[in-house]
């Protein structure tokens, strides 16, 4: 197995537990995806993986409905994406994503997080080279020949190719596949994967540290306070750092 499935393995236990912050998030996503392509999700291929992601995290089918509905309507304002660097206490470098429609706040926030948690805010650029952003699909694992597949998919640029586990609301156990490639090969593996009929379950992007830095259990709290401050935001969309985690 390689760095993204160590990577995965660890940050699915930890981040992003709260339905109400995933809401909040994809929330955001629909109403930059309806506002790039438009409310019909056989036209808007962006639109049709965020509504994927919507259904992975058990999100109520009248709120991504209403959702779209909301943000097809011209008065509904639109989200910028803005990415912020930094160091966290300790040498832990930050990159922090965010969906905003008020840049003077967010810029604001972000920056009073670090100062409080004694890390520094960068400026572009400082950090982002640390991480590779790759992009994600979940599928469907039932008849699938993973070797077969990877076959298939090398010439996209994909770069892992592994079977994973999740729990479904109820606690059953959901077998599924992992792909991971470089950012830019989202769409070329989206539009195989549809052509194909390989049911995809949800997507995304990701950074992926290519180097980690092991800290002290108590360094460690110390970076987790700001990683703490930085997700509770609701502007903030994703949080990654070089620290290294487990799953335990």
């Amino acid at each position: 197995m390689g760095r993204a499935f160590e990577f995965r393995k660890a940050r699915k236990m930890k981040r992003w537990s709260a339905m109400s912050k995933a809401f909040t998030r994809i929330g955001k996503d629909i109403v930059m995806a309806v506002k790039e392509g438009g409310p019909d999700p056989d036209s808007n291929s962006r639109l049709r993986a965020v509504i994927q992601n919507a259904k992975s995290v058990n999100m109520p089918k009248d709120n991504i409905e209403r959702a779209i509905k909301r943000a097809s309507d011209k008065s509904q304002g639109d989200y910028k994406e803005v990415v912020f660097e930094g160091y966290a206490p300790h040498g832990i470098a930050i990159l922090v994503e965010t969906a905003t429609d008020n840049n003077t706040r967010t810029v604001a926030n972000v920056r009073s997080y670090f100062n409080k948690c004694e890390g520094s805010l960068g400026t572009s650029g400082s950090v982002v080279f640390m991480f590779d952003h790759t992009c994600n699909f979940k599928i469907k694992g039932e008849a699938l020949d993973l070797e077969e597949l990877e076959l298939e998919l090398i010439d996209f640029g994909v770069e892992e190719i592994f079977e994973d586990t999740d729990e479904d609301a109820d606690g059953n156990e959901i077998n599924s596949v992992m792909v991971y490639a470089p950012f830019e090969s989202f769409g070329k593996i989206q539009s195989y994967l549809e052509d194909n009929n390989i049911e995809i379950l949800s997507s995304g992007f990701e950074r992926i540290p290519q180097v980690t830095k092991s800290l002290t259990p108590e360094q460690a709290e110390d970076v987790e306070k700001l990683l703490e401050k930085l997700e509770e935001d609701d502007d903030v969309q994703h949080v990654y750092h070089t620290m290294e985690e487990t799953a335990d």
